[in-house]
């Protein structure tokens, strides 16, 4: 049966939501989005004979938000997972993620290979540590208005996205970042989510029910704590100098869609043919062809099925 409850871990409050019994799987979603992402993993994952748990990560839905920006750097996103394994009574994971949790668990498996046995990450690649700060190296090659820069100031985006949160919603779910690279790029004006005269359409993978959830929560909390792990992109380059050129030698699996423009794009598109750099046990790279960026909500069945396979062979490596 799948139950919800809050566990205190790393000074904050942590919404999960669990299921199954045996080795435990966490799962990490991204942004804008909540452990609801995981609906179609959690029964999955369980049946196949594992304790798998989803929380709301730190800043969104029901688990606490910290007003300091600083709150939110790699190093306390990477503690909550820790935390959350030792208050769930367990010792060892796996960890999974998407989007932005998917930095958490390759960070996570790098940080703390003694607890995180394996990893697998979904639609962004690992970790290149580059040699400037991620934001300088976007100005210094006369980019201006990506948008991770968009996201910077606080209180311009969040205002953008709390006026209608049901549009906001419809039109991030919507584009999926399955549009060329300009779909990462900001037109002066229009803000991130472009011109909300325009209606947006759901696209087939979710339904309005579904698409309520994020909505009523989004509601609530706003923005800004999910906003603030960009504003950290900077910081985190210069906390993690001590692992740059490191490699994550655990079993390590990625999935990503082959319309995905962060992996297509800008930033992605050279990294997925050097995972091995930084993932030299990388047991599959599966990139599912047709499908965008919310893969595991998109193409859950494929997703499953992978996720599943690698687990059943890697979840008992010590």
């Amino acid at each position: 049966m799948q139950s919800s409850r809050t566990v205190s871990a790393n000074r904050v409050e942590i919404f999960l939501t669990e299921q199954g019994q045996g080795p435990l799987v966490l799962l990490c979603y991204g942004w804008p989005e909540l452990s609801y992402s995981w609906r179609h993993q959690l029964p999955a994952i369980a049946e196949a004979g594992f304790r798998v748990v989803a929380p709301d990560m730190r800043g969104f839905g029901r688990t606490s938000a910290p007003a300091d920006i600083n709150a939110y750097s790699i190093f306390e996103l990477v503690g909550d997972m820790v935390a959350l394994v030792a208050a769930l009574g367990e010792k060892q994971a796996v960890i999974i993620g998407h989007d932005w949790g998917a930095p958490v668990a390759w960070h996570a498996a790098l940080f703390r290979p003694d607890i995180f046995r394996a990893v697998a990450g979904l639609s962004v690649p690992p970790p290149f540590r580059g040699r400037g700060r991620p934001l300088d190296t976007l100005r210094d090659s006369g980019i201006t208005n990506f948008y991770w820069q968009y996201f910077q100031t606080p209180g311009v985006a969040e205002q953008e996205f709390e006026r209608d949160v049901g549009f906001t919603m419809r039109a991030v779910f919507g584009r999926g970042f399955s549009n060329p690279a300009a779909s990462l790029f900001v037109e002066k004006g229009k803000g991130f989510l472009g011109d909300p005269s325009i209606p947006r359409q759901l696209p087939e993978w979710i339904t309005e029910q579904e698409l309520s959830h994020f909505i009523e929560a989004f509601e609530k909390s706003g923005f800004r704590g999910g906003l603030n792990w960009y504003r950290n992109i900077d910081r985190n380059w210069e906390l993690t100098a001590p692992w740059q050129g490191a490699q994550i030698h655990q079993p390590s699996l990625f999935i990503a869609g082959s319309n995905d423009s962060v992996i297509t794009g800008l930033i992605g598109a050279k990294r997925i043919m050097e995972l091995e750099r930084v993932l030299p046990n990388l047991k599959q790279r599966l990139i599912i062809d047709g499908a965008g960026h919310w893969i595991q909500q998109e193409r859950p069945a494929e997703v499953n099925a992978a996720l599943i396979d690698f687990l059943k062979a890697n979840a008992g490596q010590a």
